[in-house]
């Protein structure tokens, strides 16, 4: 059997600004480095045969806070990467509902009908999440793999896995920065075991 940790990455300078990321970067925060930290310590019991990172730097500095001095692989992984939004990175969510209010709502609210304007629609940004857990799934079919990647590659996967419509992509729970999901794949057998959980956090909402 096959066990995903799926985490998010901390929380970055941008999160705390309500910035639009995608592609773009900023760096981790002090409550980011410290989440990170004790989702480390949360699973130093356990032995991973890899971590699976997007190459973000904000993904990629996660993974190491959470790996610590263990000798596990760091695998940058292109299609982990966060939705393209275009020229809406690095732009307030308030500035974005202002200039593109149908656009703006559609994303959040109504996926199915988000039409991107220079970005990756949502269906273009399943296919390539999809190719990365099938890559995952083909070089390891047991043991235990942490793949730590954004928001919507998580929410994107465990709709995938409960075979939901893309319109019901946002149905709870929220994936805060640092939260851990929990999946068991056993054959064609897919068992969520944790969604979205952040009881290692030091410092809450």
């Amino acid at each position: 059997m096959l066990t995903l940790y799926l985490t998010r990455h901390g929380e970055t300078v941008w999160n705390t600004q309500k910035r639009m990321q995608g592609w773009c970067d900023s760096e981790l925060t002090e409550n980011g480095i410290d989440n990170a930290l004790s989702l480390g310590s949360r699973l130093k019991g356990i032995h991973f045969d890899a971590i699976y990172t997007s190459p973000s730097r904000r993904t990629v500095s996660t993974a190491n806070l959470i790996k610590g001095v263990r000798d596990i692989p760091i695998i940058p992984e292109e299609h982990l990467k966060e939705i393209n939004m275009g020229d809406w990175e690095g732009q307030t969510f308030s500035v974005l509902e202002e200039k593109y209010p149908e656009e703006f709502y559609a994303f959040w609210h109504t996926p199915h009908l988000y039409k991107s304007i220079d970005g990756e629609s949502f269906d273009e940004f399943k296919k390539r999440v999809l190719k990365a857990f099938h890559s995952i799934q083909e070089k390891y079919c047991d043991g235990n793999v942490l793949v730590v990647t954004h928001s919507i590659v998580i929410k994107t996967l465990l709709a995938s896995f409960k075979d939901y419509p893309l319109e019901k992509l946002w149905e709870p729970p929220y994936i805060k920065d640092t939260s851990l999901s929990i999946v068991e794949i056993d054959g064609g057998e897919v068992n969520i075991v944790l969604e979205g959980d952040i009881s290692h956090r030091q410092i809450e909402e």
